[in-house]
């Protein structure tokens, strides 16, 4: 028969100290009564145990969402996460805000299309202001742009700190998928950083709504 020790040490958790005793109790009772009826009660206990510290666990995150929006679109499926969660909302803002020109993909001159070609681009941001060491899951929005993230992306991503925190991207598109995006992120900032799969956002708010709880 297997231990509940041994369950609990499949358990990686922070707040389940009190769980490893419970399954050390367990395993002790049922070896002292060689019950198997009782080991079952308590295994069923201590899964409910589990259960609680998770919720509570998960009740108790600090949660922001951030996102880059030039037309709105991905701004409206951001502030349906946010409230989904009840997560705070920080807009990423350029230094110098994109016109209808700026955004025209048809142009190879225009300033999308320039920043797109090269990796190097890092466009300034208007502000620092995003508190991301006060917060455990970062939820990170964009639109898709040549089959990856705006570059303004790598700039917010390289202001900040994100050591330890759990990211969450979403996106919205004409017609791209989020996982190229999502591939590229995910090898450039990898270090100390939980990410958690993306997800594309082009049904509006209620699919937001609806991911977000079930991702977080």
């Amino acid at each position: 028969m297997i231990s509940l020790q041994e369950i609990y040490s499949k358990i990686k958790h922070p707040l389940s100290e009190n769980i490893k005793f419970a399954a050390t109790k367990c395993d002790r009772y049922s070896i002292e009564n060689n019950s198997k009826n009782e080991f079952m009660k308590r295994l069923l206990v201590l899964i409910l145990c589990i259960a609680s510290v998770l919720s509570v666990s998960a009740q108790s995150k600090k949660v922001l969402v951030a996102y880059f929006s030039c037309t709105g679109t991905t701004e409206s499926v951001a502030k349906a996460v946010a409230q989904a969660v009840k997560a705070d909302l920080y807009k990423i803002t350029p230094l110098k805000p994109y016109t209808s020109a700026d955004l025209d993909w048809n142009n190879k001159s225009s300033r999308s299309t320039l920043e797109m070609k090269d990796s190097n681009s890092r466009p300034l941001l208007a502000n620092k202001k995003a508190n991301i060491k006060a917060y455990d899951v970062i939820f990170i929005g964009y639109p898709i742009w040549w089959g990856k993230c705006p570059t303004i992306i790598n700039t917010f991503m390289e202001a900040y700190d994100f050591n330890g925190k759990t990211v969450i991207p979403f996106a919205t598109s004409g017609g791209s998928s989020i996982l190229n995006s999502e591939k590229l992120l995910k090898q450039l900032y990898n270090k100390n950083i939980y990410w958690k799969q993306g997800m594309l956002l082009n049904d509006g708010a209620t699919q937001a709504a609806s991911w977000a709880k079930k991702i977080l």
